[in-house]
C-alpha cells in the first residue's frame, strides 16, 4: 500500500476501491482504518473538519483583564511610556501579588494580545487572506535561473526553466546548459509540448530581467525583439507584481541560488618578472615625493624651512 499523506487521499482511495468491488472489511484492512471510517468515506467525499480543542485553563486567566487594560492605556500613551512585558510582569507582582505566574507566560500573552487590541481599537487593519482562484488552462507561472548540479563528481553551473500551471499545479522543468534567449525559448517549447497546449490567458514571469525586458519586449534596457515574435501568440505576458514583492506565487525562488561576488583575475607571480620602468631602474622618484625629500633635507639648515 502506498503511503497516503492526508485523510482526503485516504477517502479518495477508499471510494475508488469500493467502486472496484472491494468489501468494507477488505478496504479497512488494506488502509488500516476502522469500519466507521470506511462508511464515512463512502457517505461523503470530504472528511469532517477536525474539532477544535477547548482552551486549557491557565494561571494567567485571573490577570488577563488587567493586562488588557494596561495595553489599552498604551494606545494613547507616548512611545517611551508604554508598557513592556517586563513592566507588566513587575506591576502584577507588586500591585496584585501574582506570585504563581512566570514572566514567560506574561511575555507570550502580551506578544499576541497587543496586536489584537490595536485591531479591536481600529489602529491597525485586520489580517486577512484572499485565496487565489484560477481557471483551468488559463494562467501559468514561469521562473528561469541558475542552479548547480553535480555531473561526474564535479559541480557544474546550469540553468533551470520552470513552467507551472496555476490551476492544476502541474509543472514542467528543463535543465539547460546556457541562459540565453535560445534556451529560454527552448524551455517554453518543451513545456508546451509536454502539456499539450498553450495557456489561453496570462503567463506571469518571476523577475526575469533579460527575458522580461529584452526577450518579451517590455520597456527597459536591452534590444527590442521583432514585433512578430509576440504577435504570433495570443497569450499575454506579465511581470509578477503581486503586493509589495515581485515574485510569482509558487515558482518564485525555486531556482534562485546565492549570488557570488565578482572576482578579478590575479597576476601570476610564478612567471619571470618583466623589466622595470625607467624611473624605477634609475632610482629617480619624480613628482611630489622627490620635492618632499628635498624639503626634508633642508630642515635645520640656514635658509631652510625652519630657519625662515
Amino acid at each position: 500500500m502506498a503511503h497516503l499523506k492526508s485523510k482526503v487521499e485516504v477517502f479518495a482511495a477508499i471510494r475508488r476501491d469500493s467502486r472496484a468491488g472491494l468489501s468494507g472489511r477488505q478496504i479497512a484492512i488494506k488502509y488500516r482504518v476502522s469500519r466507521n471510517t470506511v462508511a464515512e468515506a463512502l457517505r461523503q467525499p470530504w472528511p469532517e473538519p477536525r474539532k477544535k480543542m477547548a482552551p486549557r485553563a491557565s494561571r494567567l486567566d485571573p490577570f488577563k483583564s488587567l493586562i488588557d487594560e494596561m495595553l489599552r492605556a498604551d494606545l494613547d500613551a507616548p512611545r517611551k511610556q508604554r508598557h513592556t512585558a517586563k513592566r507588566i510582569f513587575a506591576r502584577l507582582m507588586d500591585e496584585h501579588q501574582a506570585m504563581e505566574i512566570s514572566y514567560q507566560i506574561v511575555r507570550a500573552y502580551v506578544a499576541h494580545r497587543r496586536g489584537e487590541i490595536r485591531v479591536e481599537a481600529g489602529r491597525d487593519p485586520p489580517e486577512a487572506f484572499i485565496p487565489q482562484s484560477h481557471l483551468p488552462g488559463v494562467e501559468a507561472e514561469v521562473d528561469f535561473g541558475d542552479v548547480t548540479v553535480r555531473i561526474a563528481g564535479e559541480q557544474v553551473k546550469c540553468f533551470l526553466f520552470s513552467f507551472r500551471l496555476s490551476y492544476s499545479g502541474k509543472a514542467v522543468h528543463r535543465v539547460l546548459a546556457t541562459g540565453g534567449q535560445e534556451a529560454f525559448f527552448e524551455g517554453h517549447v518543451h513545456a508546451f509540448s509536454v502539456l499539450g497546449g498553450v495557456p489561453t490567458g496570462k503567463v506571469r514571469y518571476d523577475n526575469l530581467k533579460a527575458a522580461v525586458s529584452a526577450v518579451l519586449g517590455f520597456t527597459g534596457p536591452g534590444p527590442s525583439p521583432p514585433a512578430g515574435r509576440r504577435s504570433a501568440s495570443t497569450t499575454e505576458s506579465r511581470r509578477s507584481t503581486a503586493g509589495r514583492g515581485s515574485r510569482a506565487p509558487t515558482v518564485g525562488g525555486g531556482v534562485q541560488g546565492p549570488r557570488r561576488p565578482r572576482r578579478h583575475p590575479r597576476a601570476d607571480r610564478s612567471a619571470a618578472p618583466g623589466p622595470l620602468p625607467p624611473h624605477r631602474a634609475s632610482g629617480h622618484r619624480p613628482g611630489r615625493r622627490a620635492a618632499g625629500r628635498r624639503a626634508h633635507r633642508g630642515r635645520g639648515r640656514p635658509g631652510g624651512p625652519q630657519s625662515r
